[in-house]
């Protein structure tokens, strides 16, 4: 029944057929179960495992190498290749292949969890009235209709319509649904509102809420599925997760790279097909089959293939270094995209505030006969922990604060009208509360105003173990007074009173709404001298006047305080009792700001990251509370800035776009309108993290690019989120997405490393071809080349440090290219470089080395026409592991020093050093270990056609590695300073890849 808010109670009633004395029947039971549903959150349909391996290969550049992998075992077989040989280049590919699809997996498989978590805010049991009988079953057992009686502390089974109200005030805690940091009273009477939310839905009990006040029965209205509990799960499953920047962006460029790749390959084979008939292959189809396996390795030697794990790993160094800044990350590709966040929408309760209701304020009569008639004080702390300092109008420190008559009397009611509980978890290593939070607050004002009459106050109270501190004072007011009765509260009254004894003295003690408890005043508690006077008209409006202040201007919740002392005999109390009073004081309370978070939220400003406060609070707390905060300053008003949900729901699409563009304040919120605020800003090409720590919070987490759950948050929130701030720290976010940028940085440094390197060995294949000379390296040579240059360098450069203004630069934009088109230019330059000097070895062996056979360039030329002319060598020379041996290590070591080039983008190493990275040096040392490794130890050689190289031989190879320093130091001078060579010369569009919205669907 999804508007039995808007109903009465016989309405709902009749709807079910339900009789609230006896309840349902069996037949009815059973009846109404297969009609409605069980109450139970229906189990996820999780994909397949078969289906999550899958998944991991549905990518071009690795279907591409696959195809490599199967191709290159196909040809060895076609040539006649058995053993080692064979299997060698296809197994190590699909190896690596298998252990990136390993990492996807586990990833997929942790990803669910949060729909399992929700499961944890159903209740267990509840107290149903079924055949004439209260019975205690099971919850999932309710179907609609059924009559269930709720009290204090009861987590609430299903979504139900209060029928009647069993006590004198009902109050539900339904933060984890609506993010609101006060309990909300709940009544009988319908719900007239149009366009109602939760908050307005005043005579329904939402499943998994609790009840912290009060005692009710209900009718069930709505059982799993069907609940608000349900309609959260149903939002997680509709969500998709969305790929990350750098993902699209990777994405792209393995496009664009797999259609050049194809295109080189296929050309090499055409350039060639001239060769197809030369007699070292042994006829056209064999020399096909050869120029094509050359081919094959060319796509090898294009692709990357160790890309995925580098990217993964240099993620996963990121996260270690965040886990540090207490940002703990649970998916790693978001560990970049918060490098270009736009937006955080924040969560306002528990996320930019404490969720703890702490009195900020106290105002009391100071004398009646002597001016200032009024005074207030101030008190810090914004926890629930007995540790804060009381404050006078002019900024000093109170000593002792329980020597002032008012701030003791207001200690003494603060204690014992009181129904709550204040008490340590050492677990949590925190103060939690049992009861309202309004209460509470009220119990830790106690701890703070200390007790009277001791020399050591308050020093010794420091000295008391923290179990012991949490309710020291409160414990001595109830010692000292015995209740004897109590008034509870009510809705019309709205206050409660309870009446107290000691040392045959009875005192009545009252709090409540300030509008109820000044009226019933006659006299007021001076502070000076703890005189009793008659409470005048002036005195009354000047109560008034800074009652109004507390609860307009500063939005603060409050309660006035007050006492009477009655007649020695008196055993119990009537609501009569309740006037003639005197006033003792006035107390605001707030769920404060957190004292990080104006700083935080600066930084994010000026890291060109927009903040949005989200919330279920109303419109003028949160305003308020932003006032506070002092980071919304340049805001001369929050009047275009501030919408709640139904103001938004209201405007027209175009106004809508245009308030997006400005909003800082999102109200009245619920966790439907959290998610269209996500997708909303994602379709403006905005990349929205989501902070948040409620189970409402969840679908919006799961929608935003990235959600961050606080550590104190819900399961659910946690494991929706991609990231979890241990500390609850708004600020560490900040700390966060410097990481994330510098990780994005870095990222790029390994790319252009790894492309660079990757055209070098393309460049090298091509030209060979195109010149006619021998190839110039073996396919297990390039794929042992790949392995061991692109691993441990790239990995490396992911240390490198973070620029020192990377937190002054605006968000890089959704749309620009992993490569753009200059840094396209620079890859085209230095991997020319690389694979010309790679061909430039090789020539140099049989040309002009020593110990080679000094062959006129013509005769290298014509190499496969050797075996049918007379020549002066022995055609076996081009069977020689010499020349492939030196152009494979001038390949390695000239990528070595291209690893030191990328030690920053622009600057010169004679800025960055390379010691500034001594991971990369290190990794650079045993590369160059384990490629003389190979040379030297003759199993090795043989399996990588390698042999050793004189000293002569290494003596050439750092002549022609060397000069790629030198050219990429001329390209990073260009980029410094950009004199219009750039612009008018390469490529004038700013990227090479094809442009397309981050969040196209």
């Amino acid at each position: 029944m999804e508007d039995a808010f808007a109903r009465s109670i016989p309405e709902v009633l009749d709807f079910f057929g339900v009789d609230p004395t006896k309840g349902l029947s069996d037949a009815e039971v059973v009846h109404h179960a297969r009609l409605y549903g069980n109450n139970v959150l229906p189990e996820d349909q999780r994909a397949p495992f078969w289906k999550l391996v899958l998944k991991q290969f549905d990518d071009l550049l690795v279907k591409i190498l696959i195809a490599a992998a199967l191709i290159s075992f196909v040809l060895a077989l076609v040539n006649g290749e058995t053993g080692l040989m064979a299997f060698l280049e296809p197994s190590v590919i699909l190896m690596i292949l298998a252990a990136n699809a390993a990492v996807g997996v586990i990833t997929e498989s942790n990803a669910e969890k949060a729909l399992e978590e929700l499961r944890a805010y159903q209740a267990d049991v509840a107290t149903v009235l079924r055949n004439g009988c209260f019975s205690i079953l099971p919850a999932n057992e309710l179907v609609p209709g059924d009559i269930v009686e709720v009290s204090v502390g009861c987590k609430i089974p299903a979504d139900m319509r209060m029928i009647e109200m069993l006590s004198n005030q009902v109050r539900v805690d339904q933060a984890i649904l609506t993010g609101e940091s006060s309990s909300v009273e709940k009544e009988l009477k319908t719900t007239t509102t149009s366009n109602a939310v939760y908050q307005d839905k005043t005579n329904i009990l939402f499943s998994g809420t609790v009840m912290v006040a009060g005692r009710a029965r209900a009718v069930v209205v709505g059982v799993g599925p069907n609940t608000a509990m349900g309609s959260i799960r149903d939002s997680m499953l509709r969500t998709e997760d969305e790929a990350t920047p750098l993902k699209k962006k990777l994405d792209e460029f393995g496009t664009f790279l797999a259609k050049v790749i194809a295109g080189i390959c296929v050309l090499v084979w055409i350039v060639n097909i001239g060769h197809f008939r030369d007699p070292s292959h042994g006829g056209f189809l064999r020399g096909a089959i050869h120029y094509f396996k050359i081919a094959v390795a060319l796509a090898v030697a294009a692709i990357p293939e160790g890309l995925p794990a580098v990217v993964t790993t240099c993620l996963a160094l990121g996260t270690k270094r965040m886990a540090r800044l207490n940002a703990i990350v649970r998916s790693l590709p978001s560990v970049e995209t918060l490098g270009c966040t736009t937006v955080i929408c924040s969560d306002k309760t528990g996320t930019l505030t404490t969720n703890m209701m702490s009195v900020a304020k106290v105002c009391v009569v100071e004398s009646a006969n002597r001016g200032p008639v009024v005074s207030e004080y101030s008190v810090s702390g914004t926890t629930y922990a007995p540790e804060g300092i009381i404050f006078d109008s002019t900024g000093m420190q109170l000593d002792f604060p329980a020597e002032l008559p008012c701030l003791l009397h207001m200690a003494m009611c603060s204690a014992l009208c009181n129904e709550s509980t204040l008490q340590y978890n050492p677990d949590k290593g925190n103060y939690e509360k049992i009861g309202e939070s309004t209460e509470v607050a009220l119990r830790v004002l106690a701890e703070k105003v200390g007790l009277p009459g001791f020399n050591s106050m308050p020093s010794a109270l420091n000295m008391l173990t923290k179990h012991e501190r949490a309710s020291y004072c409160n414990h001595y007011w109830e010692e000292q007074f015995r209740k004897i009765h109590a008034l509870e509260f009510s809705r019309d009254r709205k206050m409660m009173s309870v009446l107290c004894s000691r040392n045959q003295m009875h005192i009545l003690f009252s709090k409540g709404a300030p509008e109820s408890i000044i009226p019933r005043c006659a006299t007021i508690l001076c502070n000076d001298d703890g005189s009793t006077v008659p409470l005048t008209a002036d005195i009354r409006a000047e109560l008034d006047s800074r009652f109004h202040s507390f609860a307009g201007k500063e939005t603060l919740r409050c309660l006035a305080l007050a006492l009477k002392w009655m007649p020695s005999v008196q055993q119990s109390l009537s609501f009569d009792d309740e006037k003639d009073l005197t006033f003792i004081g006035l107390v605001g309370m707030l769920d404060p700001p957190r004292d990080e978070v104006r700083n935080a939220m600066l930084s994010c400003m000026t890291a060109g990251i927009r903040v949005i406060v989200v919330t279920g609070d109303n419109k003028s707390t949160a305003e308020s509370l932003c006032r506070k905060i002092g980071a919304f300053d340049q805001l001369i008003d929050f009047a275009e800035h501030s919408y709640t949900a139904s103001e938004f729901e209201e405007l027209p699409a175009l106004q809508q776009t245009i308030a997006l563009q400005r909003m800082a304040l999102f109200t009245r919120v619920e966790p439907s309108h959290k998610r269209i605020l996500v997708e909303a800003l994602q379709h403006q090409n905005e990349v929205v993290a989501m902070t948040g720590d409620g189970v409402n919070d969840a679908p919006a987490l799961k929608k935003a690019d990235i959600g961050i759950a606080m550590g104190s948050g819900t399961a659910v929130a946690k494991s929706a989120s991609d990231m979890v701030l241990a500390d609850d720290n708004f600020a560490s976010i900040v700390a966060a997405v410097a990481e994330g940028r510098a990780i994005y940085n870095n990222t790029k440094q390994f790319i252009r490393y790894m492309i660079s390197s990757n055209i070098g060995e393309v460049v090298c294949i091509f030209v060979a071809a195109v010149l006619g000379i021998p190839d110039t390296l073996a396919p297990v040579q390039l794929l042992w080349v790949n392995l061991v240059t692109d691993g441990l360098p790239a990995t490396a450069i992911g240390f490198n440090k973070q620029d020192s203004d990377v937190m002054r630069a605006k968000p890089r934009k959704v749309n620009e290219a992993v490569v753009s088109g200059w840094l396209f230019f620079r890859y085209l330059v230095i991997g020319a470089y690389v694979g010309l000097a790679t061909v430039a070895g090789f020539i140099w062996w049989f040309v002009y080395s020593d110990g080679g056979p000094k062959l006129p360039y013509t005769e290298l030329m014509n190499f496969d026409t050797c075996a049918t002319r007379e020549t002066t060598y022995p055609c076996s020379i081009f069977d020689d592991r010499h020349p492939s041996t030196v152009s494979m290590t001038v390949l390695v070591v000239v990528e070595m020093f291209n690893a030191l080039n990328n030690l920053s983008e622009n600057q010169s190493l004679l800025v960055i050093p390379p010691w500034s990275n001594m991971w990369l040096v290190v990794s650079i040392i045993i590369t160059m270990l384990l490629h003389i490794l190979i040379l030297y130890v003759h199993p090795l050689s043989v399996l990588f056609s390698v042999t050793p190289l004189s000293w002569a031989d290494w003596i050439v190879v750092l002549y022609l590695s060397l000069p790629v320093i030198v050219i990429d130091e001329v390209l990073k001078f260009f980029s410094r300073n950009p004199i219009g060579l750039r612009s008018r010369l390469w490529f004038r569009r700013s990227d090479l890849l094809p442009k397309k919205d981050l969040h196209e669907k």
